[in-house]
């Protein structure tokens, strides 16, 4: 098995800003893991994680990076659902001096189709499943409701527009405003909890899968 200092050596001479989910599996087993912060709503995290990641959600991470960032320690790999929310983090954490962080690629997604374990608790549908439902509805609305109102139809073409600006700009204002609701809240989710988690516990060992 590589050790841990070889499989970082092995990603600074890619220049890679990715880790795939068995090299991260493997940092995990040795002498030195990295600390995994999982950047996805409370809700998301419950519903399943990596064994002793740290839930810091990306609204909170941009609000708040400086706090956080006090705890933080310099080897850090960021997940989310399947790398978007986590690139986003990444560059927040770069720009404010992190170097050494990485995005899981794929994902918590990819971690679980590859048969790597996660905790498990209540089941909740992920954010971006609920911002395609949301979107969908609303077009689908829009457009039935055009027939006795015309002008409704604008909410979908309005729809459509925010859709693409979220591609362009691979960010998504729904996606955060979701994130917001009661649904997509947990316990221990505001700044001081998790300023006290990072603070108070060392990396976790995880047992192999």
């Amino acid at each position: 098995m590589l050790t841990g200092q070889k499989l970082r050596n092995l990603v600074t001479e890619s220049n890679a800003v990715t880790i795939g989910s068995g090299p991260l599996r493997q940092l995990l087993d040795s002498g030195t893991p990295p600390r995994i912060l999982d950047v996805r709503s409370p809700a998301e995290f419950e519903t399943a994680h990596i064994a002793g990641s740290y839930n810091v959600p990306l609204d909170l991470l941009r609000g708040h990076r400086d706090e956080i960032l006090q705890h933080l320690d310099p080897d850090v790999v960021l997940v989310c659902r399947s790398g978007q929310r986590a690139t986003q983090a990444e560059d927040i954490l770069r720009t404010a001096g992190l170097h050494d962080v990485r995005v899981l690629d794929g994902g918590i997604t990819a971690w679980e189709t590859q048969g790597h374990n996660v905790d498990r608790g209540a089941q909740r549908w992920d954010l971006e499943r609920q911002v395609r439902l949301v979107a969908g509805s609303a077009v689908v609305l829009s457009i039935l409701g055009s027939v006795g109102v015309p002008k409704v139809k604008w909410l979908a073409a309005a729809m459509g527009g925010g859709l693409a600006i979220a591609a362009l700009t691979d960010t998504c204002a729904m996606g955060s405003l979701l994130s917001r609701l009661p649904y997509n809240r947990g316990a221990g989710c505001d700044l001081q909890d998790v300023v006290a988690r990072l603070a108070s516990y060392p990396p976790a060992r995880t047992t192999a899968s």
